[in-house]
Parts: C-alpha cells; structure tokens; sequence
C-alpha cells in the first residue's frame, strides 16, 4: 500500500510539474508581443463603432482603364502569397509602398498610386492587405479590417521589401504612404524597413505607441491630421508628438479643418482643396526624403 501511494505521489507530481511546464510556456507566448498589433488592432476595432462606420460612404464606382501597372504575386514568410499592383521604374531602385484604406486594394487606390509613380518617378508597390477581398459596403470594409491579422499583415510588408531588395540587388530603399486603416501600416512598414526606411507620410492613421519601437524608426514621418476627426482626433495626434519627441524622431504635423477621409474623392467628406494641398505637400516631404 506504502509503495502505492508513494507511485501515486510520485505520478501526481510528475505530471503537475508537466502542466506547469505547459502552462508556463503557452503563458510566454502569448504574452510574446507580436510586431505591430497594439497599434493596428486599436484602429481595426472602430470597425464596431458605428459612427465611425457611418462616416465612410460607400465609394463611387470606378473601373480604371489604361494603367501602366500589373498585378503581382510574391511569396510571403508564413508559406502563403501575397499580392499587389506594382508600377515599374526602370533604373530606380526606390520604392514607394501604398497602403490602402479599409476598402482595400480598388482602383481608386490604384490609379492614386500611377499619380504618385507618375510625380516620383521610382518603383511603385500598392499592397494588397485583404488578400484579394475589395469591400464596397461599409460593413464588409470593416469586417475586412478587423479580420487583418497583425501577423499575416506583418507577412505582407516584409514579403513586399524582400521583393524590392531582390529586384534592386540588395540596394532598395523605401518610402511609404498610407490612409486611414493605411495609414497606421504605412508606419509599420517603415518600422520594418528599418535603415532601408527613408521617410513616411501618413493620413488620419493609428500612430505606433511603443517608444521603443519609434526609437528604431529610420527616416521622418509626415502626419495629415483632420481636425475634426472625432478618432484619430488631437489627442491621439499630441500624444504621437510627445512620443516621438521621447524617441528622438522627427514628425511633422500637417493639420486641416476637415473630416477623416477628407483626401478620399470617392467619399461625401471629400475636400478637394485640402487633398491637394495634403498631396503637394506629401510629395513635397517624399521627394525630400529620398534625396538625403
């Protein structure tokens, strides 16, 4: 019996120590903090505020005709592929990466991006965070964005920046732009760039909080800011100031008397003379960073 119970003992304790072990590790996982997701969730979960939803009409149809750019798949670490609408420029080994808002990859985005290839005059990559999904509806648009998994858009960028640095031999450098839900991965990108980053513009997007991070950042970054913007509104956009300046990054703060997505045309709150300044002075701040 004495020997029973110590064969009981010594099996209990064996596989306690067992659980625990599992515990402990699948504790640490989860706690492993994964590239980027504070940030990008934090934006992606207004897609159940219903005035924010509200906000965003539905976009104009448009089906762009005579573009210059394809289609493109490439693969990506997590064993899937990726897509995008890639505009080539011979001779150039500068990239610009363009993120769409929560409608996805359309062709407003597109034709926006052969504005940009046309005006810059390097590389342009337009990537297809949804994987293939374009919303037309609101609430498709923010089931879309809350269903982007930080990882599989983590996968993405990098997928995109190890094809840049294949094609250039190892010599890309990178420049970002992004709006709305675009605009907090245009900033992400640039993180992932790292020393390759040389600068990024982004539009009412969700500002990186990790100072840590920012202290890693490469290149300026450009803020549109819409003052009436009741989300991505002056707080947040202080607070992004006040990090920055603790990280020792250079952020400049573009401010206009509009709504969020202002620079949209396919959207009521469109602002065309405010979009267009927005648009010079982008260009004006990406054209700046590439030439140091």
């Amino acid at each position: 019996i004495l020997q029973h119970r110590r064969f009981i003992r010594k099996y209990l304790m064996k596989n306690y120590l067992l659980v625990v072990s599992i515990l402990t590790a699948a504790t640490a996982v989860a706690q492993r903090p994964s590239c980027c997701s504070p940030a990008i969730e934090g934006f992606a979960s207004m897609g159940d505020d219903m005035e924010f939803v509200a906000i965003h009409d539905e976009p104009l149809a448009l089906e762009a005709t005579d573009l210059e750019g394809t289609m493109i798949s490439y693969s990506t670490a997590d064993g899937k592929t990726a897509s995008a609408y890639f505009i080539p420029q011979e001779g150039s080994t500068d990239y610009l990466l363009v993120y769409h808002e929560w409608w996805g990859l359309n062709d407003h985005i597109k034709v926006f991006a052969e504005r940009l290839h046309a005006d810059l005059n390097i590389n342009v990559i337009a990537l297809d965070m949804y994987d293939g999904k374009v919303a037309t509806t609101r609430e498709a648009a923010g089931t879309y964005m809350q269903a982007l998994d930080a990882s599989r858009g983590q996968a993405i960028v990098e997928g995109a920046i190890a094809l840049a640095n294949e094609q250039s031999n190892n010599a890309a450098r990178f420049v970002q732009i992004g709006w709305c839900m675009g605009g907090g991965w245009s900033l992400q990108s640039a993180l992932l760039a790292e020393s390759r980053s040389m600068g990024c513009v982004m539009y009412y997007g969700m500002p990186e909080k990790d100072i840590e991070r920012l202290k890693t950042l490469n290149g300026p970054v450009l803020f549109v800011f819409a003052n009436r913007d009741k989300w991505i509104n002056r707080d947040v956009v202080e607070g992004f100031q006040k990090d920055m300046n603790k990280a020792d990054r250079s952020l400049e703060i573009l401010e206009f008397d509009a709504d969020h997505a202002f620079a949209n045309p396919s959207n009521l709150s469109y602002n065309e003379q405010a979009a267009e300044e927005a648009y010079t002075a982008s260009l004006s701040f990406l054209q700046n960073a590439l030439s140091n």
